[in-house]
């Protein structure tokens, strides 16, 4: 996912701020991911997918309307699943909640759109698995995400739980991004100030501008943005999840 997130859930991007990159790599400790949209794709937010999902479906054409469907269904989610609700049954309730909404007719179509989804989400995690490896050799690694309640399994699903020191669910702690609170509860599980972490997310809004409230470095994953986009000057942009290991290694 980014993972999925409710409309009313926004702040300010960082464009024009300054740098927030320490002075060399030395600085850096710990590293913390958004989930989705940036360890299970390269830079495209779950909202992004299952709307081309639906579209292809011939379900709708329309963004704005999907936009208004995605969130209630997204919401209703949220804080109302078991923690042990698994990756594959994630998608597959938001895909049947979507599917429905949109006037589906019969019960395929959500199935359909949640497995398609689920194998291109899971091989790209499984793509991103050794670089994620070596990655925790140098520092300590995090996950902190707005989610539903269940990320904790989801990831062990996906076979990345041993990787990070500490996974951080916005339904868990009470807070969601860009609240600066929620970015702090991971640093402060992983012993690190915000100095000498780095945030890796997908989303301006949310990733980015938390990250800068409370004055950690942080790289925008940016996927098909123009290759001059930028999140706060000096700050990286990168467009593919594997261009990290230059940056980090």
């Amino acid at each position: 996912m980014n993972a999925p997130e409710p409309i009313h859930r926004s702040g300010g991007a960082c464009a024009g701020a300054p740098s927030m990159m320490p002075s060399s790599r030395a600085a850096l400790t710990a590293v913390l991911f958004d989930f989705g949209g940036t360890l299970d794709a390269d830079g495209v937010a779950w909202k992004t997918r299952f709307f081309e999902a639906c579209q292809r479906e011939g379900l709708t054409s329309d963004p704005r309307r999907f936009d208004h469907v995605f969130y209630a269904v997204d919401d209703a989610l949220v804080g109302a699943v078991p923690p042990t609700l698994t990756f594959e049954d994630t998608v597959l309730r938001l895909s049947d909640g979507l599917a429905r909404r949109l006037g589906a007719r019969g019960n395929v179509v959500g199935p359909r759109i949640a497995r398609r989804f689920l194998d291109d989400a899971l091989w790209t995690l499984a793509r991103n698995t050794p670089l994620l490896a070596r990655l925790r050799r140098r520092y300590r690694l995090g996950i902190v995400s707005n989610f539903y309640g269940n990320l904790g399994t989801v990831c062990h699903n996906a076979g990345i739980d041993e990787l990070f020191a500490v996974i951080v669910d916005s339904a868990c702690v009470g807070c969601a991004k860009p609240d600066p609170r929620i970015f702090q509860s991971a640093l402060d599980a992983l012993g690190v100030g915000p100095a000498n972490a780095w945030f890796v997310g997908d989303s301006l809004q949310r990733d980015m501008a938390g990250a800068r409230a409370l004055g950690m470095p942080h790289a925008w994953l940016a996927g098909a943005a123009p290759s001059s986009a930028a999140c706060c000057p000096g700050d990286p942009t990168v467009h593919s999840f594997q261009d990290l290991e230059d940056l980090l290694l």
